[in-house]
């Protein structure tokens, strides 16, 4: 079967037929029950489930302009086509700008499943624009799944809405649990046309997001919150923040390097503050997993994303273009992209198994693995094309996503910077293969001489992986 977005064939495994009549689970438990629900909620959410992410794609929408409190790590920017951080966008829409905007590329990008609003402000400082937006795509592309990102100091007057509309997926930014930590983050926030500065303003945003984050718990709201990791200012703080938001309800939390770059035009960007390296930020991830779910594929979106995580497909749909198309938005044939989707992915589960089964392996080394993918579960990328590497950590038995690395290309106009491939190699230094579908002799050698071992091949990514490890640790042994 060729998968809609990719072009490997995978042999169809004998899967038994599903009965039409009485739900099958009618014989499991109440959390089976649950927990399965729960699943069927996830499961085609590229930000929720790390396994989707692989296939189905999102897209953002700018309708919300304004912003009601100030983050030091933020700069917005409305025509910053080049950047691909939080709060950017190339332009801004209005509502029905949006919807139609959706309806072309629900049309385009089948595989697209989930509208967001997050920005370039705060969705719920601009709580007109951002309904009207969601009650057009709601009317006229049903199957689509709404999902808004917010700062939660205006959520806890909003959630009856938010439930009326169906929109079952909201992101919180929470970055503190104590204002004072919280202080050295936001200089101001805005409540209720009042400006607030300092720790007050940051105790009343405490106290909404708390608030927030309880009223989308007893609404059945599933929430992920995000945190940006500052170094020296709350990275130490997170894991409580962490045991906090678990204890109120959050499904999911994801862990986020701050963004700081003097180009940014940032309070911390001008004032030299760093970001922590990925060896920081996954020893940080890996401390606070254990308590809850850890989200660990974001791409910290801009504010007007498309495509793929890890892609950006926004140039390609920008106003001029989007309005000058008809939109195609067909329920059937996307249900039909879908269910070919739902197909792969169960052949791809069949796969890794049959992989496992071969030979019982043991657990050893944890070892970290580049992986050079297009999508799909796939080693599906030549080196050369590789914006960015997805981070796998190998023990022989398991293959466990943990992050990913962005680069330059190094392929540019068909040939390789020397300077680039120096960059590509630091970046992923800490690895002991890159997987790739193709890698060239040159970088090959390269990178042999950095202790990372090349190894071409186009298949599903847990198998070439477990495939490395095999050759590496015989390789060890001897």
């Amino acid at each position: 079967m060729l998968h809609p977005t990719g072009t490997l064939t995978i042999e169809p495994q004998t899967q038994p037929k599903k009965s039409s009549g009485s739900c099958s689970c009618s014989g499991s438990s109440p959390k089976e029950i649950k927990d399965q629900k729960l699943q069927e909620r996830i499961a085609k959410h590229p930000c929720y489930s790390e396994e989707a992410h692989h296939h189905y794609a999102r897209m953002h929408v700018a309708v919300a302009p304004a912003c009601n409190i100030q983050c030091n790590y933020c700069n917005r920017k409305y025509d910053c086509a080049n950047e691909s951080r939080p709060g950017v966008v190339s332009e801004l829409l209005t509502p029905e700008e949006a919807a139609h905007k959706v309806l072309v590329i629900a049309g385009k990008i089948p595989q697209m499943t989930v509208l967001g609003i997050a920005g370039p402000g705060d969705p719920l400082a601009n709580p007109e624009k951002t309904f009207r937006t969601f009650e057009l795509i709601a009317d006229k592309a049903p199957d689509i799944k709404l999902c808004l990102s917010t700062n939660g100091l205006m959520l806890p007057d909003h959630v009856d809405r938010i439930k009326q509309l169906n929109v079952d997926h909201v992101t919180i930014t929470i970055n503190m649990v104590d204002p004072k930590v919280g202080e050295k983050i936001y200089p101001w926030v805005r409540y209720n046309r009042r400006r607030y500065r300092g720790i007050e303003g940051v105790k009343i945003l405490h106290e909404r997001q708390m608030e927030g984050l309880q009223a989308l718990q007893e609404a059945d709201i599933l929430c992920k919150v995000n945190s940006v990791m500052i170094p020296g200012i709350n990275d130490e703080h997170l894991a409580e923040v962490d045991e906090v938001i678990r204890s109120k309800g959050a499904f999911l939390h994801n862990i986020m390097p701050l963004i700081s770059a003097p180009e940014h035009g940032t309070y911390f960007g001008l004032n030299g503050q760093r970001g922590p390296t990925p060896k920081e930020l996954k020893s940080l991830q890996d401390k606070c997993s254990g308590n809850m779910k850890m989200m660990r594929h974001c791409r910290q979106c801009r504010a007007d994303a498309v495509g793929l995580l890890g892609e950006d497909r926004s140039q390609e749909f920008t106003k001029t273009k989007f309005m000058e198309m008809t939109p195609e938005y067909d329920i059937q044939k996307r249900q039909e992209v879908h269910a070919g989707i739902d197909q792969f992915r169960e052949q791809l589960k069949a796969t890794k198994e049959q992989k496992a089964a071969q030979k019982k392996r043991k657990t050893g080394e944890k070892i970290l693995v580049a992986v050079a993918t297009k999508g799909s579960g796939l080693v599906n990328q030549h080196f050369g094309h590789a914006k960015e590497f997805q981070i796998f950590e190998v023990d022989g038995a398991e293959v466990k996503f943990v992050g990913h690395r962005k680069i330059d290309h190094y392929c540019q106009g068909g040939y390789g910077e020397e300077a680039t491939l120096n960059n590509i190699i630091q970046a992923i230094s800490d690895c002991k293969a890159v997987l790739a579908s193709k890698i060239g002799d040159c970088p090959q050698g390269e990178l042999r001489k950095a202790g990372v071992e090349p190894f071409e091949g186009y298949d599903v990514i847990d198998k070439l992986a477990l495939d490395f490890y095999e050759q590496y640790s015989k390789k060890t042994q001897s």
